[in-house]
């Protein structure tokens, strides 16, 4: 669960991930989803940016992550997902495989869709390495899906709120019920003197996503128990 791009249901960017190197998923559960999701894909809509048409609207993500996630006129660049719902966009920002993949194991694509307004918190991929084992990770997204969804429910608020607006509102709910403190950090936002935001302000239908480096909520690290397998 490296911060790289993997196939899913939505073609990747192809162009600035390759910057970021291509590696094997580490975990089984998260290559299979992947795998099961792909292979429904031809029978959608062009969900692409390239298949939406093109978008000409202004679109500014901040935090020291932009720099290598796409933009200018790559495909998924942040004014090509403006059209895209919450859950297409997700596929194309490259860091973000893991939290991606928890959303189609759970379910919660259509509930973040279908949503007036939400602020999606994503941790990268790295975030949930730090956190979580693959043995975990797998077990979440195979057998714990409910306490995956849990886990969601914690890095998603109701409204669609910028990061200046996160910070000027100093504390907001989850859809777990959990009050998050909010403050100013560099560029962005510092969520639950925890989690910061390093490319902030996706927009994504009625959605705002924020890509954050460290993984929300209440669940025990076990990310320690992964040398014990080696």
């Amino acid at each position: 669960m490296s911060d790289t791009v993997l196939p899913g249901p939505y073609p990747g960017p192809p162009s600035r991930t390759r910057r970021l190197g291509r590696r094997a998923a580490t975990g089984a559960a998260l290559s299979l989803l992947i795998a099961l999701t792909g292979c429904t894909s031809s029978t959608e809509e062009d969900s692409s940016p390239a298949g939406r048409g093109t978008d000409t609207v202004p679109v500014a993500v901040t935090g020291p992550l932009c720099d290598v996630l796409p933009a200018g006129d790559e495909p998924g660049n942040p004014a090509s997902l403006v059209g895209q719902t919450p859950d297409q966009a997700l596929t194309w920002i490259p860091v973000l495989t893991t939290f991606e993949a928890a959303v189609r194991a759970t379910g919660m694509a259509e509930e973040l869709s279908a949503a007036d307004g939400v602020t999606i918190l994503a941790p990268t991929d790295d975030a949930f390495k730090a956190k979580f084992s693959t043995a975990n990770v797998d077990e979440l997204l195979l057998k714990e899906t409910e306490t995956l969804r849990g886990l969601l429910r914690e890095h998603v608020v109701t409204g669609a709120h910028s990061v200046t607006d996160l910070v000027a509102a100093g504390t907001v709910r989850t859809l777990a019920g959990t009050d998050l403190a909010v403050a100013a950090a560099d560029s962005g936002a510092r969520v639950a003197d925890k989690a910061e935001t390093v490319c902030a302000d996706y927009r994504a239908g009625a959605a705002r996503i924020h890509v954050v480096n460290k993984v929300l909520g209440n669940l025990p690290d076990t990310a320690h128990e992964e040398e014990h397998h080696h």
